[in-house]
């Protein structure tokens, strides 16, 4: 059973804006610790592709926390959504602590859509009820 469904798009021209602004402090406010890691190393690579990752995952975390109905307060955090890629690409939600104690207390599982073009990036999240608590 479908228990939420949410969607969001992330201008990157804003967010390389913000980055410019506030340094790397902005990424490490959104960023879990595995995923600031990533956007490290293709920064380090290519100015954009960083900028590209923060964007989806800015994006995806969004679009969870309009999926599970409760925005931006806890237990939803920041850093405690983390979008992963597997090993062969697919990207998958990790959570931590209370959220992914309330995540799972509900019995719920997610799916996770990214893309990103030149100046958006946009999220598409189902979140299904598996069992019932």
């Amino acid at each position: 059973m479908i228990y939420g469904i949410g969607t969001d798009i992330c201008d990157l021209r804003r967010l390389r804006a913000t980055l410019t602004r506030r340094g790397e402090r902005f990424a490490e406010k959104v960023l879990g610790p595995a995923e600031i890691e990533v956007f490290r190393s293709r920064r380090a690579k290519v100015e954009a592709r960083g900028v590209s990752y923060l964007a989806t995952r800015f994006s995806a975390k969004e679009a969870f926390s309009k999926a599970i109905g409760m925005g931006m307060r806890m237990p939803m955090t920041w850093r405690a959504c983390e979008i992963l890629n597997q090993p062969g690409g697919k990207p998958a939600i990790r959570l931590h602590g209370a959220l992914a104690e309330w995540f799972e207390a509900r019995g719920l599982r997610a799916h996770v859509s990214v893309t990103d073009e030149t100046d958006y990036a946009a999220t598409f999240v189902v979140v299904e009820q598996i069992n019932t608590p």
